[in-house]
């Protein structure tokens, strides 16, 4: 047969490790794996040269918050980004659109808004707040990929926190049906109003042991109720400890961390773009989170893409939003820390595009096998690049990664084996309908 494409590289990221090899598509999926130089009669090929060849990355964390507050984000500018950076599946959070992604009735009006818009793939998160438990189920059979909850203020009105009684009705039900809930989990009793609007009085107003006590509930939660629980955006390495345990002693609870705690530090926080909920801490916890990623406790990297305009985030640490823009700059800054730390690409693609695959259960993503999705990256993993604001192409170019110099280029974003990022071509996902 003829293949619609096929791409050469020395260097393929594969499930069975890097080597050379040649990737047949046909008809939107991996058709064959084979040698780099094997005769693959193709409509069009190309040769990476010394680009690696990864699967598309997967992003579960991603607030693109349309409809309602599109001047924020927006799905055209996200999934653009997503596409630049080598991401080719998001999962969207259900707070900051309006309405929020909390009934059956939302998910419809977040679909109707997406429609058209899309550069990649999305999903959706559906949300569990006070009151909704008789929407869980009904959201679950809509489709999306599992509910997430917040133990303190999300920082939006229409999105309340659940007391942990609440976690655990929500929880009950969740798990009556096989569903996957995912905690942003920080105690509300031990975080404080910053004393001033300095980074210092931030970074102590929300310790450690916030994260720590709500991760400790979740996992007595879920040893009670049976759910599989996931833990947002893991800041505080002291959360390992018993994070590691719950895993060894089998209950079904995960971590991710973000690649703003893996990079970034509390001693660098210049302004209100370091700001972030739980918050960047010290190098000492930066060390700790990455030993947490090597040992497996904590299982993905994903961005927690969470803009905003830029009236929100001036001012100070006391009242600027809390959110990062960092979905077009994950892949290259985490690979210049990990590669830093003797970690390789094959370490990379499992915490950012095999792990997230897996927790959300996004099937024929992830990974670069003969039958799933054509979602490739060419990724130059020794180019260096100094971070320009004005190139990203999310909606609102602020970032704390400005002019840093990243080692790690994205040549190329094909999606389904098509160039991703001029038109939209993305699909939306649903728990029951991934390709």
């Amino acid at each position: 047969m003829t293949y619609d494409l096929v791409i050469r590289t020395r260097r393929a990221v594969l499930p069975d490790g890097e080597r050379p090899a040649a990737v047949a598509v046909a008809g939107g999926r991996i058709a064959e794996i084979a040698a780099r130089d094997a005769p693959l009669p193709a409509a069009f090929e190309t040769d990476l040269g010394a680009a690696a060849l990864l699967p598309g990355l997967v992003d579960t964390h991603v607030h693109v918050n349309e409809p309602g507050r599109t001047e924020w984000e927006g799905f055209a500018t996200a999934t653009r980004a997503a596409a630049a950076g080598g991401v080719t599946t998001l999962i969207d959070m259900p707070l900051n659109s309006l309405p929020p992604t909390v009934s059956a009735g939302a998910l419809a009006v977040k679909r109707a808004a997406a429609a058209g818009k899309l550069h990649v793939d999305v999903g959706f998160w559906g949300g569990a707040i006070p009151g909704n438990v008789p929407s869980l189920r009904p959201l679950h059979d809509g489709g999306v990929f599992g509910f997430k909850c917040f133990a303190s203020d999300s920082g939006v009105p229409e999105f309340p926190p659940l007391s942990f009684a609440g976690m655990r009705e929500a929880f009950r039900e969740i798990a009556s049906f096989g569903g996957l809930v995912i905690v942003h989990a920080e105690d509300p009793s031990a975080l404080t109003d910053p004393a001033d609007g300095g980074y210092p009085a931030f970074l102590a107003s929300r310790p450690p042991d916030a994260e720590r006590r709500a991760v400790e509930q979740v996992i007595r939660l879920a040893g009670e109720t049976g759910v599989r629980a996931h833990i947002l955006h893991l800041s505080a390495a002291d959360c390992l400890e018993p994070l590691a345990k719950a895993q060894a002693d089998g209950l079904p609870v995960t971590a991710e961390t973000c690649p703003h705690y893996l990079v970034l530090s509390a001693d660098e926080a210049g302004g209100p773009a370091y700001k972030c909920c739980p918050p960047i801490r010290d190098p000492a916890n930066r060390d700790a989170l990455w030993q947490g990623l090597a040992s497996g406790v904590i299982s993905c990297v994903v961005s927690d893409h969470s803009p905003s305009t830029p009236d929100l985030k001036q001012g100070d640490f006391a009242t600027a939003w809390g959110g990062i823009s960092s979905l077009q700059l994950g892949l290259p800054a985490v690979w210049t820390a990990a590669r830093a730390r003797g970690h390789d690409l094959a370490d990379v693609v499992r915490w950012m595009a095999e792990g997230p695959a897996a927790l959300a259960a996004v099937s024929g993503k992830g990974r670069i096998a003969v039958g799933n999705d054509a979602d490739l990256v060419a990724f130059d993993p020794d180019a260096p690049f100094t971070v320009d604001p004005s190139r990203l192409r999310h909606r609102h170019p602020i970032t704390p990664y400005g002019g840093r110099t990243l080692t790690g280029t994205v040549r190329a974003t094909w999606l389904r084996g098509a160039l991703a990022g001029d038109a939209p071509a993305g699909r939306m996902l649903t728990r029951k309908e991934t390709p």
